[in-house]
């Protein structure tokens, strides 16, 4: 995940259809939905994603690749696939994401008369341009008593500044900063409270230390309770998540979660991504000037209950990729960090942890939120942003072998970060697993597979690291942390490992084994697909797994010498 912000702009609601000039009765009308707004768009079934993506640029200006087409349920991510191809029919309504990148420029006119203008992303909100301005260099207000106003409306912390100048013309905003009309009420024994909860502690954050410490013991928020009979008021909490007590967090996570929290004592707010079609923070350091870790509720995933880019429910629970479900995101991010096996793959350190803070999406409330915490990590863009030619074949290849161990039906490249080192040479990071280990093959992905480093054959290095894996112990391993993977998606993470080890001993290429497992078309099953079915018509019902998967192997040799 890349720092360019992302956000949804809504057309005006009195726009027209598309001009579009065919037979009247060969077209139909789908709806699209933008940030609560809705536009009738006129299309062919026959029409490909791709066109109708390219007829929204030319009528709306959203560039093809900033948009994400959404509708019931599923991301029209193919673009060579057809309207129809997706069940796409006459009256339905199409969601689309948009991303925009740019920074707006913004004029400040403070209360003393001072004026002067810096740059901001436009997914910042107004909350965040004022801590920008209290502690900046300019130091020109205090974040408590002033408030800042646009066309003399006064503007709320979490007004985010693209819905501020998505209506105005001019390319500057000009807020106005005044004196707040209202008066703080300023606490009174706070440093009494403290000595007697814990008159050991220094300052509020070493008290929260020691409560989490002792939450269970006679001292702590317990004795503070009985003294004041009331409970203390937490506004920021961070805390890793550890189902089983013998799993011990290695020091990377521990720093991790521990400079996350400072940095968010610190007053430095979760800043949203606009990037994909969930909600994801970026948290930043205590001095506020870097990020440190991303943080992904599981209520704010696609088409999960506080989904903060206007896409609808789940009807099903399922996913925006075939396999998935709704609220398992953070868990498979977790996964494809614990599976890659002493980084090989370069997966960002991630784990599970829960995070109370206001600055997330809370439409009924703030609530603690359970996701997944990954480490940031400072790249020089998107593989999107740039030609694959300046890969390295080994740098493309690790990924491959991520993507099809774990099934991924999201890889695109958007979601591989390019990171140059001192020498001049690119690493690649994986980031963005929430659709890795699905209960079927139906969506894999994998955007690499068009790029010419994998038609090169795997180097000694990668091949002894995939003749190394084993499957059931990968399975062991996510019950060990907690994840009792369910039974499909335990037989996709032991399918897709044999047909990765099988391809490496007859010596093909990621780009074989790639296409073994992606759809040619939307429509037409892929061979993996084929050799899942053909083998579950070769046992009886309620086979042991053994069995099963002995049946698999059978007909995958078959599949593999015919094409080998």
């Amino acid at each position: 995940m890349t720092s360019a912000g992302v956000v949804a702009i809504s057309p005006r609601s009195d726009e027209t259809i598309l001009p579009y000039d065919v037979n009247i009765n060969e077209a139909i009308t789908i709806h699209l939905a933008v940030s609560g707004s809705v536009v009738p768009l006129r299309v062919l079934e026959s029409d490909s994603i791709e066109s109708v993506k390219l007829r929204i640029q030319s009528y709306k200006g959203f560039v093809v690749k900033n948009q994400k087409l959404v509708c019931g349920g599923r991301e029209l991510s193919r673009n060579n696939s057809l309207v129809k191809d997706y069940g796409v029919s006459d009256g339905n309504v199409v969601h689309l994401v948009v991303r925009v990148s740019d920074l707006q420029e913004i004029n400040v006119k403070t209360a003393c008369g001072k004026e002067f203008t810096f740059r901001v992303e436009k997914n910042h909100d107004v909350g965040y341009v004022k801590r920008q301005l209290a502690k900046g260099k300019k130091g020109l207000i205090d974040i408590d008593e002033q408030e800042v106003l646009f066309k003399g409306e006064r503007l709320e912390d979490d007004r985010l500044v693209n819905e501020i100048c998505k209506n105005n013309n001019d390319a500057v905003i000009h807020l106005h900063v005044r004196k707040s009309a209202k008066i703080r009420a300023k606490p009174v024994g706070k440093n009494f409270e403290l000595s007697i909860v814990a008159p050991q502690l220094n300052d509020i954050k070493e008290f929260d230390l020691a409560d989490r410490q002792l939450r269970n013991g006679a001292h702590g928020i317990e004795y503070y309770r009985s003294v004041f009979n009331k409970p203390l008021n937490y506004d920021i909490r961070l805390e890793p998540v550890i189902v089983n007590p013998k799993v011990t967090l290695p020091s990377v996570i521990l720093d991790l979660i521990n400079s996350t929290y400072d940095g968010l004592t610190k007053g430095n707010y979760p800043i949203r991504s606009s990037e994909g079609t969930g909600g994801a923070y970026f948290m930043m350091d205590a001095s506020g000037t870097k990020y440190l870790s991303v943080f992904k509720p599981i209520d704010e995933e696609p088409m999960a209950v506080n989904n903060p880019r206007g896409l609808p429910l789940s009807v099903d629970g399922e996913g925006l990729k075939r396999g998935t479900t709704v609220g398992e995101g953070a868990f498979r991010e977790v996964a494809a960090y614990i599976l890659d096996h002493k980084g090989f793959s370069g997966v960002p350190p991630t784990f599970l942890a829960t995070c109370l803070h206001k600055g997330f999406n809370h439409p009924d409330g703030v609530k603690e939120k359970l996701g997944s915490l990954q480490m940031f990590m400072e790249n020089n863009g998107s593989c999107e942003d740039m030609g694959p030619g300046s890969f390295p074949v080994d740098e493309v290849h690790k990924i491959s072998v991520l993507d099809i161990r774990m099934a991924n039906a999201d890889r695109h490249t958007g979601n591989i970060l390019a990171s140059k080192g001192e020498d001049g040479r690119f690493v690649l990071i994986p980031i963005d697993h929430g659709y890795c280990l699905p209960t079927s093959f139906e969506d894999c992905t994998f955007d690499w597979l068009y790029w010419p480093q994998a038609r090169k054959p795997f180097n000694p290095e990668t091949v002894k690291y995939i003749k190394s894996l084993d499957a059931e112990e990968d399975i062991a391993l996510l019950n060990f942390y907690g994840w009792g993977l369910p039974l499909k998606c335990a037989q996709t993470l032991r399918i897709s490992t044999m047909l990765l080890k099988k391809g490496v001993e007859k010596g093909v290429t990621p780009f074989v084994i790639g296409n073994i497992m992606c759809r040619e078309t939307l429509n037409k099953k892929s061979v993996i697909e084929e050799i899942v079915e053909e083998a579950e018509g070769l046992v009886l019902p309620n086979s042991s797994e053994a069995a099963y998967m002995k049946a698999v192997s059978e007909v995958m040799d078959r599949r593999l010498n015919s094409i080998c």
